[in-house]
């Protein structure tokens, strides 16, 4: 997401009051207090690469117990789920317009990461129909937590610890019913909807393992009524047409993805398609009736790719695109597939297209937070503070601003904030001018110490070395030494993302904080 304007999102830790919808300033995320850190669930964090059944049965008693219902997110304890590892999800999702009543059927191929009596998935707002688990019946229950419902699933028989596993579940429901209070659900004036899942709701949409540590590959099946388009994450691969003039569009995800960047929708749209440079697709979706406006916005999406993959190497997946629709009004980083408001595309007071800035901030978020992904919610400066940084070179560079004004405008305020939010790195919130702006000034300061060379070798080498995976601020710390073999830099960046006060500021010692 940009870094100016609030959109409502649910945490799993204590009810919120519902988010202020008044915007403060363009794409700013509303900042939701966590509740209580470090209560940790029991049970352990999927990991990759664990043993088959055979060789866990040889190495100890098979003892299956609950997964645990989260994964121990320093900000959201109890988001996500424990006790197996996603590998693929295929989402078939009938949704119909105006009235936004859908059916749905996940299937989830996942590892058991322990010997498995039962376990959760995420889920909110939906009425469960039927669960199965490997094609059998499978018994299940739902309680409604803190914020949303859990839905817990006991197979007919106990999984071992390194097991895969298949998880169906056929529900239904209405896009406006949800429990949580929060809901990733976009509606426009056409009737349709798209998601905006980022941090927690894509279990409005549909049951599955919301955290962003367990990604996985996707597939999609959604239906479209007549005069109406079906957009989701990665590539189209055919659409099916039906008696009844709607039609079927089966998109598919080859690298792996989080839940929160799913970007399903059915809207009254229009595709337009071009080539970056390096003749990567791009393809994107804007209102139906209104290509003309977008048709320049869109096209310069090639001169943005080009700009970042001089500085980051080639872009991670294997096609692009904006969708922009009238009943989103922030910006979000979907996968392969940005979600834009069509408020954005409007000059500033020097006529500028500033919107441009956002672009390439969400384009940016495609190597930093959708291929290198954070491992919890408290390592968000990862996806954030880049995303903000490269917006604000790119505007400098163009003659929009400049870079060091707004730094030091950061430098000054981010002391309380820092006080009141936590610093860069230890965040109490999400959304914060910490993770954004602050995340932006810890880059700024690792440039002016490290110098631009070195600089720009660490932030290209860290999305081809965490390639479709999940880090931490540790990782970069480590990187950042590793890539440079200037050991001083572990203490500098740790006083700079985890301190309370700000350091001085390499090369501005006339930097001050204002009272």
């Amino acid at each position: 997401m940009p870094s100016d304007e609030p959109a409502p999102r649910r945490t799993r830790t204590a009810p919120a009051p519902a988010a202020a919808t008044a915007p403060t300033a363009p794409g700013r995320r509303t900042v939701l207090r966590a509740g209580a850190v470090g209560a940790v669930a029991a049970g352990t964090v999927a990991v990759a690469g664990a043993a088959p059944a055979s060789a866990a049965s040889a190495t100890h008693r098979f003892d299956p117990e609950p997964g645990a219902p989260g994964v121990g997110d320093p900000l959201f304890p109890t988001l996500g789920n424990g006790g197996y590892r996603v590998t693929h999800y295929d989402l078939t999702f009938d949704f119909t317009p105006v009235s936004y009543d859908f059916t749905g059927v996940v299937a989830m191929r996942a590892l058991a990461t322990q010997d498995l009596s039962a376990f959760n998935l995420d889920t909110d707002g939906h009425t469960i129909d039927r669960v199965t688990v490997d094609g059998r019946d499978a018994a299940w229950a739902l309680s409604l937590g803190q914020s949303g419902q859990e839905l817990t699933v006991t197979p007919a028989r106990p999984l071992h610890d390194g097991a895969p596993f298949t998880v169906e579940v056929r529900y239904h429901g209405n896009g406006k019913d949800h429990r949580s209070g929060l809901s990733g659900w976009v509606f426009g004036a056409d009737g349709g909807f798209a998601c905006a899942a980022q941090a927690s709701r894509a279990d409005t949409f549909f049951p599955c393992n919301d955290t962003p540590s367990d990604k996985a590959a996707w597939t999609f099946h959604l239906s479209a009524p007549e005069g109406y388009v079906a957009t989701a994450n990665g590539e189209l691969l055919r659409r099916t047409p039906r008696s009844d003039g709607s039609a079927v569009w089966h998109f598919a995800l080859r690298e792996p993805m989080p839940t929160e960047l799913c970007g399903i929708a059915v809207v009254k749209g229009t595709y337009l398609y071009g080539a970056s440079h390096t003749g990567l697709p791009l393809r994107h979706v804007v209102p139906q009736g209104e290509e003309d406006t977008y048709a320049p916005v869109v096209a310069r999406t090639a001169d943005h790719l080009a700009w970042l993959e001089a500085k980051f190497g080639r872009f991670p997946f294997s096609l692009y695109g904006l969708h922009i629709y009238g009943g989103y009004t922030d910006a979000l980083e979907n996968q392969t597939l940005s979600l834009f408001g069509t408020n954005w595309f409007k000059p500033n007071a020097d006529g500028n297209p500033t919107w441009e800035n956002t672009m390439v901030h969400e384009l940016t978020h495609q190597w930093w937070g959708d291929s290198v992904t954070p491992r919890d919610w408290q390592q968000a400066w990862l996806n954030e503070g880049p995303a903000t940084y490269y917006a604000a070179l790119y505007s400098e560079e163009r003659g929009w601003s400049v870079l060091a004004d707004a730094m030091r405008k950061t430098y000054g305020s981010l002391n309380a904030v820092r006080a009141a939010d936590g610093p860069p790195g230890l965040p109490n919130a999400l959304g914060g001018t910490n993770i954004y702006d602050g995340g932006a000034l810890v880059l700024y300061a690792l440039r002016m110490r490290a110098g631009q060379a070195r600089f720009d070798r660490i932030m290209r080498l860290w999305p081809e070395r965490f390639r479709n995976s999940n880090a931490s601020s540790e990782d970069f710390i480590r990187h950042a030494v590793q890539v440079t073999g200037d050991s001083s830099l572990d203490p500098f960046l740790r006083d700079w993302l985890f301190g309370a006060v700000n350091p001085p500021m390499p090369g501005h010692p006339d930097w001050s904080v204002s009272a």
